[in-house]
């Protein structure tokens, strides 16, 4: 079953609304209100640059930036249960929602990189320069093991090392045609 098609409009449109529904009261610093906000303006250059995948990873990285800053803010920010008046119970409420809905907008944030032509591949043999093939105690799998690639499919490459270069001066032993 394919999931449905999410504008990134609809994305920010929704995480902007329960954001100000969310900053309604003072129960949360203005350190919530500028990350959630900044981030909401990364995805407005997101939209505005249909074409650029640095837009559309850096709105990906703020999202999931901002559900570790949400989490910090609601646990220390949380008001007790006494003082928890209507309108912070609805602020509370609606940052709440929208930290439990950015999991889902990162994932249709992560297609539509995907979309734009962008590609995530992590690489752990990469990391570590091997010698050898074969376990290696640092690293969880061995650069030769196959199960660490990832990425494009290289073997169908042409090297461009041997091909007949065309010389960059002419020929001197050949003779020039006179022009008239």
């Amino acid at each position: 079953m394919e999931l449905p098609a999410v504008s990134l409009k609809a994305i920010i449109l929704v995480h902007w609304l329960l954001t100000v529904w969310g900053c309604m009261n003072n129960s949360f610093p203005a350190s919530y209100a500028w990350g959630n906000f900044s981030v909401l303006a990364v995805g407005i250059w997101a939209i505005v640059q249909r074409d650029s995948l640095d837009a559309i990873m850096m709105f990906l990285t703020g999202l999931l930036l901002t559900v570790l800053t949400d989490i910090i803010h609601l646990s220390v920010y949380y008001p007790l249960h006494s003082y928890l008046i209507d309108v912070k119970r609805f602020s509370m409420g609606m940052a709440i929602f929208s930290l439990l809905l950015k999991p889902g907008s990162c994932y249709f944030v992560y297609q539509m990189y995907r979309e734009r032509g962008g590609e995530y591949t992590f690489n752990v043999g990469r990391m570590l320069p091997l010698p050898r093939c074969g376990p290696h105690p640092l690293v969880l799998f061995s650069s030769c093991s196959g199960l660490n690639r990832a990425g494009r499919d290289r073997s169908t490459y042409e090297t461009i090392d041997q091909q007949d270069a065309s010389p960059q001066w002419p020929d001197s032993s050949k003779n020039a045609q006179h022009p008239y």
